[in-house]
């Protein structure tokens, strides 16, 4: 059974609740409409059984009615009787059973099955005459009949209603949805199109359909940048792994081909030692960034003596910076001590440090930086090299990317997007400031009892 659109459903609560509405309404009118009339019967009946007093005195004895006094005014018939019950004046209706006894100044419906009446009853005390007893009698049926009017002019008009309450109500909810269709169909033709690219677009609205486009946006965006990112990954990674296996092969066949003593043997399965090494290294730097970005690498906590660390990577560095004639400065304010994975950090002041020497100027320095409070440690690694053009500030993150294309041999282009992951998975961050040809500073911070994934 083919389930209901929400359109429809909503279309079918706004007809039901429009229509009970209605009929609530209808109810309320009948139920008051008959009250008002009720009780301007009532009140129309009182006031002439009332003020007929006034209209009577006593004459040599006898009663005088004036002509004021209307045996029927106004839908309700007045007649007068002697306090024995006898009629003297007026008329009643030829339908009315007149035999019912009085009852003083007390409303009372009186009828058959045929007909309905109101009957009120005054006892008046006429000087020089004695009691008399006037009657006002009125139909209840011309109530009724006002009230059946009305009900059939409710049974014609109330259908009519509920048709416009369902032709509205599935206007507005087309209009109400029709933002949705348009996510459906944006969704399916990226779906069926491969095309991230595609967005929703449907301006601006303050309501909660606009803001979930709005949102559905922004994911197609960030889907579309990380499929893009994955792509230039795979193929930044297959570039990077083919020179050094194109080298390893050609030495392979030089060496089988051409080799005739050991030394050119041993010369050769150098290179290839060399080129191994360095997809090696490649490649535990990609299990690393995929680990990463899978959330699988989990960190090895404990207590880390940052300073430590920080003086023996320094030192550790001093042989390959001596190779260009760079001379490695130290300012790490001693005991700073972190919660964090050791291996991991030490990697972190491995890369800035590296970077630092690889783009650093021939003959210049490299200074690293430490300092920290209660919460954080903050560390600066700073060069007087060839700088980062502005343009690439944005990009030095990105795997793969260098700044110098010229020195791509040195490595593979993931040491900053490997230090940014390990700030962070430390309750940091990283940030850089650099000047073309003026140098470069990269600025660090870490928690000092970051919360633990």
């Amino acid at each position: 059974m083919k389930r209901m659109t929400i359109r429809l459903k909503v279309t079918l609560w706004f007809t039901l609740f429009m229509g009970m509405l209605a009929g609530v309404a209808l109810w309320l009118l009948f139920y008051a409409g008959g009250e008002s009339a009720r009780l301007a019967t009532r009140d129309r009946m009182v006031t002439l059984v009332e003020e007929s007093r006034s209209a009577m005195e006593a004459v040599d004895g006898g009663l005088e009615i004036r002509e004021e006094l209307q045996y029927f005014q106004d839908g309700v018939y007045l007649s007068v009787y002697t306090a024995a019950g006898e009629p003297l004046y007026g008329a009643v209706p030829g339908q009315f059973d007149n035999t019912s006894a009085f009852s003083d100044r007390r409303m009372r419906a009186v009828g058959t099955m045929q007909n309905n009446w109101y009957v009120y009853d005054a006892r008046h005390e006429i000087d020089g005459y004695g009691v008399v007893w006037v009657r006002g009698v009125s139909s209840a049926d011309d109530v009724n009949s006002t009230l059946r009017a009305m009900l059939r002019l409710a049974l014609v008009v109330f259908p009519f209603f509920v048709v416009l309450a369902a032709v509205g109500g599935y206007l507005i909810a087309r209009n109400a949805f029709r933002p949705v269709r348009r996510i459906a169909q944006t969704a399916r033709e990226i779906s069926e199109g491969n095309d991230l690219s595609r967005r929703i677009a449907l301006g601006e609205g303050r309501d909660e359909i606009y803001a979930l486009a709005a949102e559905f946006d922004r994911m197609f965006q960030r889907l579309q940048a990380a499929f893009e990112a994955e792509k230039q990954f795979a193929s930044d990674a297959s570039h990077e792994l083919r020179t050094p296996t194109a080298i390893v092969i050609s030495q392979c066949e030089d060496a089988l081909e051409n080799a005739e003593t050991l030394d050119e043997a041993r010369a050769a399965l150098r290179s290839v030692l060399d080129q191994a090494e360095k997809m090696a290294a490649l490649i535990a730097q990609l299990l690393m960034l995929a680990r990463t970005a899978g959330g699988s690498q989990k960190l090895h906590w404990e207590q880390v003596d940052l300073s430590e660390l920080a003086e023996l990577v320094a030192e550790q560095m001093e042989e390959t910076a001596d190779a260009r004639h760079i001379s490695v400065e130290t300012s790490v304010q001693p005991g700073l001590v972190v919660q964090g994975d050791e291996t991991l950090l030490m990697r972190l002041l491995i890369n800035l440090l590296e970077n630092g020497i690889k783009y650093g100027r021939e003959g210049g320095w490299l200074r690293l930086t430490l300092t920290g409070d209660e919460d954080t440690v903050t560390g600066v690694v700073e060069d007087n090299g060839i700088g980062i053009a502005p343009e690439h500030l944005d990009k030095i993150w990105n795997r793969f990317w260098q700044a110098d294309p010229a020195r791509s041999t040195q490595g593979a282009g993931l040491g900053l997007s490997m230090v940014k992951w390990i700030a962070e998975a430390h309750g940091g961050s990283v940030c850089v400031r650099s000047e073309p040809g003026q140098g470069t500073a990269f600025t660090f911070t870490l928690s000092r009892s970051p919360q633990k994934n």
